[in-house]
C-alpha cells in the first residue's frame, strides 16, 4: 500500500487512478447538486453557474480526469478544476471546522461533509503539483476565482451558511484563499514560462 501511494504521488496520471477519481467525483457531484437543491431553486437560473460550487469544482474535476483518460490535455479546464476543487474544499472544511468550534451542531453529516471536502483540498494539490501552468490558463482560473467571489459576496450567491454571523468569516477565508492560490499560480506561470494552447 505504501508503495502505491508512493507511485501515485510520484505519477497521479494513472488511467486507474484518474478513472477511481472520476467516479468518486461524479458521485460526489450529484450529491452536492442535491444538496443545493433549496438554493438552486431561489436563484435566477443565469446564476445557477456560481451558486453549487463545489460540485462544479468537483464536476470539473471528473471531467478533468476523464479527459486525461482520453489523451486530452485541457489546461485551462485542469487548472480551474483543481484551483477549485483546493480553494472550496478547504473553504468548506475551514467552515465547518468554525462552526463546530464556536456554535456546537457537530454531527454524522457534518463530519462527512468535513471529509469530503477535505478530500477534494487533497485530490486538488496532488494533481496541481504535477500540472504545467501556461499563462492563459493561469489567468483564467485567478479570473474565474474572482469572479465566483464577487458574485457570492457583492450579489450575495455565496453557499448558505451554518450560522449568518458566520459572513464575515466566509468572506474573509474565501479571498484569502483566493489571493494565495492566485499568487501560486502566477509564480508558477512566471517559472516555467509555459504560454502553450488549449
Amino acid at each position: 500500500m505504501v508503495n502505491l501511494i508512493k507511485g501515485l504521488w510520484r505519477d497521479p496520471w494513472q488511467p486507474g487512478f484518474m478513472l477511481a477519481l472520476a467516479v468518486i467525483n461524479l458521485a460526489g457531484s450529484v450529491y452536492g447538486y442535491f444538496w443545493y437543491k433549496n438554493q438552486l431553486a431561489a436563484t435566477p437560473v443565469y446564476f445557477w453557474p456560481v451558486v453549487p460550487d463545489s460540485p462544479l469544482s468537483t464536476t470539473l474535476f471528473a471531467l478533468a480526469m476523464v479527459a486525461a483518460l482520453l489523451g486530452w490535455r485541457f489546461a485551462v479546464l485542469r487548472l480551474v478544476a483543481f484551483t477549485t476543487c483546493i480553494k472550496y474544499g478547504f473553504w468548506a472544511v475551514v467552515l465547518n471546522s468554525h462552526n463546530w468550534i464556536f456554535y456546537g451542531g457537530f454531527d454524522a453529516l457534518g463530519l462527512m461533509l468535513w471529509l469530503s471536502h477535505l478530500g477534494m483540498t487533497v485530490q486538488g494539490l496532488w494533481f496541481l503539483r504535477k500540472t504545467p501552468v501556461p499563462v492563459h490558463a493561469m489567468l483564467i482560473a485567478v479570473l474565474w476565482m474572482v469572479i465566483n467571489d464577487a458574485m457570492d459576496y457583492i450579489l450575495n450567491l455565496h453557499p448558505y451558511l451554518f450560522v449568518q454571523d458566520q459572513w464575515t468569516f466566509a468572506v474573509v477565508a474565501a479571498v484569502l484563499l483566493t489571493v494565495v492560490l492566485s499568487a501560486y499560480l502566477v509564480n508558477r506561470a512566471k517559472r516555467h514560462r509555459i504560454w502553450g494552447i488549449l
